[in-house]
């Protein structure tokens, strides 16, 4: 369900602060009743962070609310989203995530990170306040976790992570050849050091036949 909201498109995010004021006031215009049940939206955002779109992407019980990956990233998507913000209420009035809370955000983390719609935050509301998970460091914490990304995707970042390590060796080597040509040269070692970055005792080591 699309929410409609005055001037949606020149509202832009800076923090949680911001997303929670504008669904507070969506939260507010449900009837008594609905707001004793879960909710879950999603808040598309482009890259300058003004807001696509606003999807109340389910509504369930009093406990729980079914989130599927699908459903959460169809609309996004659809709008070219290229961030991502998940609200949820708690009618309980309590701001603590649970454990299903945490592994719903780890999953839909790795689903963005994989379509390229990144998941910035997900807050949890009430009628009077809310919890970051950006603010608190969950979010940083949950986007380590490895629980749901798929086996070729980890393989990727392995072998980006060889091929950089793999550069970063190059580049010293080219330091170290660019040292053993000055040494030759009998440029000081302290010109040396500060052109090329190596310590002493590395320079100290090289070989200039």
């Amino acid at each position: 369900m699309n929410i409609r909201l005055n001037n949606k498109a020149d509202i832009q995010i800076h923090n949680s602060e911001d997303i929670y004021s504008v669904m507070q006031r969506i939260l507010m215009r449900e009837e008594k009743v609905d707001r004793g049940r879960e909710h879950f939206w999603t808040i598309s955002l482009d890259n300058a962070n003004k807001i696509l779109n606003i999807e109340l992407v389910s509504m369930g019980s009093f406990r729980a609310t079914i989130v599927e990956p699908m459903e959460v990233f169809s609309v996004p998507l659809q709008k070219r989203a290229v961030r991502l913000v998940l609200v949820h209420n708690h009618p309980s009035g309590t701001l603590k995530p649970s454990e299903s809370d945490k592994d719903v955000t780890n999953h839909l983390i790795q689903v963005g990170n994989i379509m390229n719609v990144f998941v910035i935050d997900h807050l949890i509301i009430t009628e009077s306040s809310y919890y970051s998970f950006a603010n608190s460091g969950l979010l940083e914490e949950l986007s380590k976790s490895l629980k749901y990304v798929p086996a070729f995707e980890i393989k990727r970042r392995y072998e980006k992570q060889a091929e950089e390590k793999g550069k970063e060796k190059g580049k010293k080597e080219e330091r170290k050849e660019m040292a053993r040509m000055m040494k030759k040269e009998n440029y000081p070692v302290e010109e040396i050091i500060k052109l090329t970055g190596l310590t002493k005792t590395v320079i100290n080591r090289l070989k200039t036949e």
